[in-house]
């Protein structure tokens, strides 16, 4: 019976017993702790506590060697928590380069998720088991929080910038996915699952319901929005060159400089005059509101092809300083609505 009823989830991606095993420690060092002054409290009142009515008290300093026990001692297990902490954080938050990309868009009241192959998925995320993925989160509406028990990986779903975790998970089966911040009044309904596959069965599932990936629907929506007319491989164009732009560093306006990632370019799409690139005009208007989440995903993918030809070298202008990516100014009614998902349909 209480084996359906676990204490704590199992542990099933690479960083769930490493987090485990820093959360018992400072459990247990809590415990000790708060064992030791409960115990040293009540053997304190029992042992001086008054006798009598004309009994005196007696003020006596602490010893030195007692002082410093009690400050070095706390300092040192603190700075372990400490550096102990720090390491795993960082670890837990430096994807390895060779993981695997999934976009996922939280909306009222559920999970979207689009893989770099084409394949979308509502509520249910499918993955290999053995291979680091890396989760590229935004929302659409209010913040929502990705969730997944068993692979201890819990992280906030914002409307404003995209934020990011990764897991590889270890071993194959189902696994629950939460949305863990209050959302509205549907939230209890925000919830999917994560099915880790064996490779070979991952690589049947991938064969099948392709729409088109991320990328080559953004290189269409790139078109569609006439985003080519002002970013071209020229220097001479009104817009930064975005071929091999993605990861690399470049000039603002104002002198300083920022990494083109996935936030600098969706902040470039939505609001393009916050950092505009050094040696180009203010020239691109908002895109916010006429693409959705789901298109700034595509878009976003597209930019991030755009390599140098091998051996060509960069495109002429390509060293140019990076700033907006979308034209000028876009047709009315442009924007497309992105398809649903493979069969699934998206409650309205």
């Amino acid at each position: 019976m209480f084996k359906d009823f676990p204490l704590f989830p199992r542990a099933a991606s690479t960083v769930a017993d490493q987090i485990d095993t820093f959360y018992f420690f400072m459990v247990g060092v809590s415990g000790v702790l708060t064992l030791g002054v409960v115990c040293s409290m009540i053997y304190f009142a029992l042992k001086y506590r008054r006798r009598h009515e004309d009994e005196e008290v007696s003020q006596e300093e602490a010893p030195m060697w007692l002082e410093l026990v009690w400050t070095i001692t706390p300092f040192f297990i603190l700075m372990v928590m400490f550096t102990w902490g720090a390491w795993l954080f960082f670890d837990v938050n430096r994807p390895p380069a060779h993981a695997l990309d999934v976009y996922v868009t939280g909306k009222q009241w559920m999970w979207k998720f689009q893989h770099v192959g084409g394949q979308r998925e509502i509520n249910n995320l499918h993955v290999p088991v053995g291979r680091p993925v890396r989760l590229i989160m935004a929302s659409e509406d209010v913040i929502h929080s990705f969730f997944v028990p068993e692979f201890r990986v819990h992280t906030d779903v914002l409307p404003s910038r995209y934020t990011y975790n990764w897991f590889e998970a270890t071993k194959p089966g189902k696994y629950h996915l939460f949305c863990s911040e209050y959302c509205g009044t549907e939230h209890s309904r925000m919830i999917g699952w994560v099915y880790v596959m064996e490779p070979e069965d991952y690589q049947i599932w991938l064969s099948g319901g392709v729409q088109g990936s991320p990328a080559d629907e953004g290189k269409k929506l790139f078109a569609s929005l006439t985003c080519n007319t002002c970013h071209t491989d020229s220097a001479t164009a009104r817009g930064p060159v975005l071929t091999g732009l993605f990861g690399r560093t470049r000039p603002l306006q104002n002198g300083q400089s920022v990494l083109v990632d996935e936030n600098y370019l969706r902040e470039s799409i939505l609001n393009p005059s916050e950092k505009i690139a050094a040696g180009f005009q203010p020239l691109m208007p908002t895109f916010q509101g006429q693409v959705n989440e789901e298109q700034l995903v595509q878009l976003i993918a597209y930019i991030k092809t755009l390599t140098p030809p091998a051996g060509g070298g960069v495109p002429t202008g390509a060293q140019q300083p990076a700033g907006s990516v979308a034209p000028a100014q876009p047709p009315d009614g442009a924007a497309a609505n992105a398809p649903p998902a493979s069969g699934e349909q998206e409650p309205q």
